[in-house]
């Protein structure tokens, strides 16, 4: 998810997954190659970061194929429900600025407890940067690095992207940007491999979260920066030669993907690659906060779920015959074809104002309830979008015990 902004350039956005709060942002990252690990376990020559950036990737390792002999496709078979900590790694302007607290081993445990396998950790990296050197804060390394440890401890895999970061990627898909944009992707994604490189199977590396990308000509830009990624995670070696990585469709949107994705970036590694799709379908009923002129908001979604309390504000398109179709279209472009997706990014919005409160309420539980149901069905491994809604992170207490039954009992679990 991306922040949005008033007119006052204030923050107000929407946590979508499970309450009206104060969201932020989501998207972005990849990165480029440095040392490249031949077959034999050693390394190749460093390159740089296209003269921009000095190269991060000085210490390369020899592969490592200790605790990383599952295989994408089984790390998939592993991940039936997954969680977002929204808000909070990627806030700008630091890691409470969004209004959350830390992240602790707490919110994180009881994660677990209450039944999620994986947790998905936007996270923001310029802002920690030297914009000189694209050097990141040893400091902001360090309290990521304690964060994948919370997940680890608590035996969950554990996803970590760029997320939007300010938009350096993910605005700039473009042929005029390409460069640059790879050049810090070589430049962050080294370090934070390298960071992070000796973590088991259990932690994932996303190239981006939302990249925009609307056109054939700004595709082959996203597989560059896609390419750019595998390769410089790849070329810190160690464990990370072997590491399931993440690739985001264009927009992470299903329509996209399914108009302009046509191939798998390279990957020197075999079956360690996973795509990524978002969902926030229909976006009337799931994230849609005011009536605009060209539609209003949907508070009652379901075929068996509208109101005649409120027919104006019952859903109109995008309802189950529009989730079966699209999670049909990642099942034959990526599942069909071996690659395992993340639904990355899904959720729907809590509201106070309908009239037939009861009735939306239950509406919304059916829509977590399908989609997760769904996304599995077709072989989308789906991450609940939260930003505090969820699990109130100062006291592990369940703040949404109707949305969190939903998704356990859509991922088989109740």
């Amino acid at each position: 998810m991306k922040p949005s902004f008033d007119s006052n350039r204030r923050k107000l956005v929407i946590a979508a997954g499970i309450s009206l709060l104060p969201l932020g942002g989501a998207v972005c990252g990849a990165a480029s190659g440095g040392v490249v690990t031949r077959d034999d376990g050693g390394a190749g020559a460093s390159s740089s970061s296209g003269g921009l950036y000095p190269s991060y990737n000085t210490r390369p390792k020899a592969a490592d194929a200790s605790g990383m002999t599952r295989s994408a496709t089984e790390i998939a078979a592993r991940i039936k429900l997954g969680l977002n900590i929204g808000n909070t790694l990627e806030a700008i302007g630091g890691e409470t600025a969004w209004g959350n607290p830390l992240i602790s081993q707490a919110l994180i445990d009881t994660a677990k407890a209450k039944g999620f396998d994986a947790i998905r950790l936007p996270c923001s990296w310029n802002q920690y940067a030297n914009a000189a050197t694209a050097e990141i804060s040893r400091t902001w390394l360090n309290r990521v690095k304690d964060v994948v440890q919370y997940c680890i401890n608590a035996d969950m895999y554990v996803v970590l992207n760029i997320h939007w970061d300010g938009g350096w990627l993910e605005n700039n898909v473009t042929p005029a940007a390409k460069d640059g944009v790879i050049a810090k992707q070589r430049a962050f994604w080294e370090q934070i491999a390298t960071h992070l490189r000796d973590y088991d199977e259990r932690l994932v590396l996303a190239s981006a979260n939302e990249p925009n990308c609307e056109t054939k000509q700004q595709m082959e830009v996203l597989y560059a920066y896609h390419q750019a990624f595998i390769d410089t995670v790849r070329s810190t070696g160690g464990r990370n030669a072997y590491r399931t990585l993440v690739l985001q469709a264009p927009n992470t949107s299903i329509d996209n993907a399914a108009a302009l994705w046509y191939k798998m970036p390279v990957d020197s590694a075999t079956n360690r690659l996973m795509t990524e799709v978002h969902f926030y379908t229909p976006f009337q009923f799931a994230l849609m906060t005011e009536d605009q002129s060209w539609g209003k908001m949907f508070y009652y979604w379901g075929k068996d779920y509208h109101s005649t309390v409120e027919p104006d504000r019952n859903t109109i398109w995008g309802e189950e015959d529009n989730v079966d179709q699209q999670m049909a279209i990642v099942k034959r472009l990526f599942t069909d074809a071996g690659v395992p997706v993340i639904l990355g990014e899904y959720g729907a919005i809590i509201r106070s104002t309908p009239k037939d409160l009861e009735r939306h309420l239950a509406s919304r539980v059916h829509w977590l309830k399908y989609v997760t149901q769904k996304a599995l069905a077709n072989g989308l491994l789906p991450f609940l979008w939260d930003t505090g809604g969820l699990i109130d992170r100062n006291t592990q207490a369940i703040l949404d015990p109707r949305g969190l039954d939903a998704v356990l009992s859509g991922a088989g679990k109740i």
